[in-house]
């Protein structure tokens, strides 16, 4: 086969097969190296490069692919989002980046072009979770205020509720978090809070006995109580007092939703967790079982966390260990006793 040197092309190495891209981040080229169709397929990136208008959004994909992110994704799960990164950009391509600051206009078209895949949810949602990201990186940019793909519910229905991070994942991912992410993951972990209300509690709301804050889902119509028990404590005295908020980022001020995103989906990849099925809400599965190790009831669990019991005790009888469980129980007979 003739060989040909083009300039800039990059070569990965995986699972014994080598995949040539026409530079670093850039596009993945098609055919065999030499061949026609390879040097067609190099020719095409570098043309569409020169010329990429950056008031579309096929540009903001373009960026994306040559981002750190995008090359801090294992090799598996680049070589899957290469794919819709490339559909992305066939159908959004030519749409103006500030056509995705008008959500109620552009959630629509969103969800049309998701519900092509419908007949297989899992396989839509995670369409929508690639575009999510690259929207995501858009509002990075500051070409976008907001995401348009929150707000758009998920296809596939998956009861999440028996889903926790165990004692040994928070351990492995706070090895290499920033101190900011930990905080957020032992506050979530030790009071089951979604992150919307995670990310706005601040140290007013914090009482003697208890957390109290209204909760964003109800619209504000019900209150979170969360006791102050001593591993809640504990955690509230390692957290720094930088702002009104609990939470803050490295620049010491309060998360947005967004940033927190972005920052924790870093901070799995960085911890080599990126394909696990854990999100951030998880955390308040394992909430529900410190919860239980704490003597707290069922019922109590439940309307801490905003749960049915039955959620509850489905967490519990599958992560809390018998003899757990049991120690559990003699506390709470030797205290009535």
């Amino acid at each position: 086969m003739v060989r040909i040197n083009l300039k800039g092309v990059a070569t990965v190495r995986s699972k014994g097969r080598v995949y040539c891209y026409a530079w670093r981040g850039g596009p993945r080229l098609r055919g065999e190296p030499g061949s026609p169709e390879f040097i067609a397929s190099y020719n095409e990136a570098v043309e569409q490069r020169r010329t990429l208008d950056k008031n579309r959004f096929r540009f903001v994909v373009t960026d994306y692919k040559a981002s750190r992110d995008y090359k801090k994704l294992a090799d598996s799960t680049r070589d899957q989002w290469s794919k819709w990164l490339d559909r992305i950009a066939d159908h959004f391509g030519e749409l103006r980046i500030a056509q995705f600051d008008r959500p109620e206009k552009i959630r629509p078209v969103i969800r049309r072009w998701r519900n092509q895949w419908a007949d297989t949810p899992r396989t839509a949602d995670y369409a929508l979770q690639v575009l999510s990201r690259v929207l995501a990186h858009a509002v990075e940019l500051g070409r976008i205020v907001g995401n348009p793909c929150e707000g758009i519910k998920h296809l596939y229905n998956n009861d999440r509720s028996e889903i926790i991070w165990t004692d040994s994942d928070l351990a492995h991912i706070k090895r290499s978090c920033s101190a900011e992410i930990a905080n957020a993951i032992d506050l979530a972990s030790h009071t089951g809070l979604r992150l919307g209300d995670l990310i706005r509690v601040a140290w007013s709301h914090v009482g003697d006995e208890a957390i109290v804050l209204t909760t964003g889902k109800s619209r504000h119509r019900c209150e979170a109580i969360i006791p102050l028990y001593g591993a809640l404590r504990d955690v509230l005295a390692r957290i720094p007092k930088r702002a009104t908020t609990i939470l803050t980022s490295s620049r010491n001020r309060p998360w947005t939703a967004d940033g927190f995103g972005s920052s924790f989906n870093k901070a799995k990849i960085d911890a080599g967790m990126s394909e696990r099925d854990l999100h951030f809400n998880d955390l308040r599965g394992t909430a529900a079982t410190k919860l239980y190790i704490a003597d707290f009831s069922m019922r109590e669990i439940a309307e801490t966390l905003a749960w049915e019991e039955e959620s509850v005790e489905k967490i519990i009888r599958r992560y809390v260990g018998r003899s757990a469980a049991i120690k559990a129980r003699i506390k709470k007979l030797q205290a009535k006793e």
